[in-house]
């Protein structure tokens, strides 16, 4: 006789769930994907029947919860925050002196800024004045840093510095506020979506407008290319690079080198994918995030680059930072250091580190090389040799500077930069690719698709919208068997949760 299946330990899995965990919640994982898969039907019927109320209650409870099992009782932080962040922008839209706004905007500012940097930089700022007193009493915290803290802080920035500007007007409804602020695509780690493009689509008269089939279509397509990059490239491209960073005396130049290329693959496949599905699963619930990444390795100056690269960042520090110190409207000089400033402080939001700085300051110093060399450079021929020069140089100084953003210290990345230059033979590279043929195929490939026409893209998705629903679920199944294929027990976590 078949024994009936034992359901004994169901209560205490299902409890599991209302647990906060240290492992994060990334949308490559299979719990994600379950919990998702529950959450969707209600969605659609609640936005499907017009229950906009109870679907924005429902959408930032389970978001609420996404950030809770990825932080912990934090959650009540982003809480507070937008309590917080709301009623300061219903005083500035309805302050009506100048210097009233202006306190009010500083205060939120004040208030968004310290918790940021008291989570954020505090071990760090202990640590310089250790090694520059010698006091052993400044040693670090047992500080836990939530997860996105980086990210729902600059968006709900920019919505306060907004609606000081009156650029927008402030929401009076919290619960819309709460919507975008917590919403879980881009929760934990961007785009940084802003108020004016995302609240706009909260409002019901846009909520009424039924969900089109080839944006969920689309939206599908988009998540499948993210989980490729991040679960299968990124992630093998990283056992690689780990290993080489992690002790990079023991290697050749040759090593050296391909182990610096393949960090500048793996992260942009890691937080390209990553940006790719949290825009698709946007998509796919009727939202427009915009687009994080457009094929920054294409870049022929550095300038490019960052138009290209991490796109809501990077006009997030041109809107918020650069074109509020000044910009370009004082003089060649005081641009420069505009720049610098920007992109310093750019590179301490991503990381509590002296090589973080380092490579903001890299990237600082390009961009005002490129801008006093601009007029001389725009009557240079833009294709053939010239073109092709202008982007190996970019290619090579943003990969150069990469070392620096992954290298754990200076020691290691000066290491690195050593092994390269002096332990460099091109006669290895046959045995390298020989040794290690399916990491060079992937990164190869990943690297050739960057020059693909973007048309030809385009053209894949809208056939992939197209075909039968066979079609898609064969294509489906294909990417979960790849992912199964290439998963290692070692998984590489979402680069940029440090952030």
């Amino acid at each position: 006789m078949n024994s009936l299946p034992d359901f004994s330990g169901l209560p205490a899995h299902l409890l599991s769930l209302l647990a906060s965990d240290p492992q994060p919640l990334m949308f490559s994982s299979g719990l994600f994907w379950g919990l998702f898969v529950a959450f969707l039907p209600i969605y659609a019927w609640l936005r499907g029947r017009g229950h906009f109320t109870a679907m924005k209650c429902f959408v930032a409870a389970f978001s609420l919860y996404f950030f809770f099992h990825n932080s912990g009782w934090f959650f009540l932080l982003i809480l507070l925050t937008a309590a917080v962040d709301w009623a300061v922008a219903q005083r500035i839209g309805a302050a009506e002196q100048p210097g009233r706004r202006r306190a009010w905007m500083v205060l939120s500012l004040v208030l968004s800024l310290g918790v940021l940097v008291a989570f954020k930089y505090t071990n760090f700022f202990l640590d310089n004045l250790r090694m520059l007193t010698g006091e052993a009493r400044f040693r670090p915290l047992d500080l836990t840093l939530p997860l996105g803290l980086s990210f729902y802080t600059f968006r709900t920035i920019s919505y306060v510095v907004d609606v000081w500007r009156r650029r927008i007007e402030p929401t009076r409804s919290f619960l819309d506020y709460l919507f975008f602020l917590t919403f879980f695509p881009c929760l934990t780690a961007g785009p940084i979506v802003r108020a004016d493009h995302f609240m706009p689509q909260v409002k019901a008269e846009a909520m009424r407008q039924p969900v089109e089939a080839a944006r969920i279509y689309g939206g599908f397509f988009t998540v499948l290319i993210g989980v490729i990059k991040k679960a299968v490239v990124a992630d093998y491209l990283a056992q690689y690079s780990n290993i080489v960073f992690g002790n990079p005396s023991g290697y050749s130049g040759v090593e050296l080198l391909m182990g610096a290329l393949g960090y500048g693959m793996q992260i942009y496949c890691d937080f390209s994918g990553y940006s790719d599905m949290a825009i698709g699963l946007g998509a796919i619930l009727g939202f427009d995030l915009g687009i994080n990444f457009d094929f920054p390795y294409r870049s022929r100056n550095v300038t490019e680059f960052w138009r290209r690269w991490h796109i809501s960042l990077s006009f997030w520090l041109r809107d918020y930072l650069y074109i509020p110190l000044g910009g370009n409207r004082r003089g060649a000089v005081r641009q420069y250091v505009n720049l610098m400033v920007t992109m310093l402080l750019g590179g301490l939001w991503h990381g509590a580190a002296w090589t973080f700085i380092a490579w903001g300051a890299g990237h600082g110093l390009a961009l005002c090389l490129h801008k006093r060399c601009k007029a001389w450079l725009d009557r240079l021929p833009n294709g053939g040799l010239v073109g092709f020069l202008s982007w190996a140089i970019t290619f090579a100084w943003v990969m150069f500077l990469f070392i620096f953003f992954r290298a754990d210290s200076f020691e290691t990345a000066g290491e690195m930069i050593r092994g390269i230059a002096t332990r460099f033979d091109p006669a290895y590279f046959p045995e390298f690719a020989k040794v290690r043929y399916v990491w060079t195929l992937i990164f190869l490939g990943i690297f050739g698709l960057h020059f693909v026409p973007t048309r030809i893209y385009d053209r894949l998705r809208d056939l992939f919208v197209r075909s039968p629903w066979v079609v898609k679920f064969i294509l489906f199944a294909a990417v979960v068997q790849l992912v199964i294929s290439f998963a290692s027990a070692d998984v590489q976590p979402f680069i940029y949760t440090q952030f």
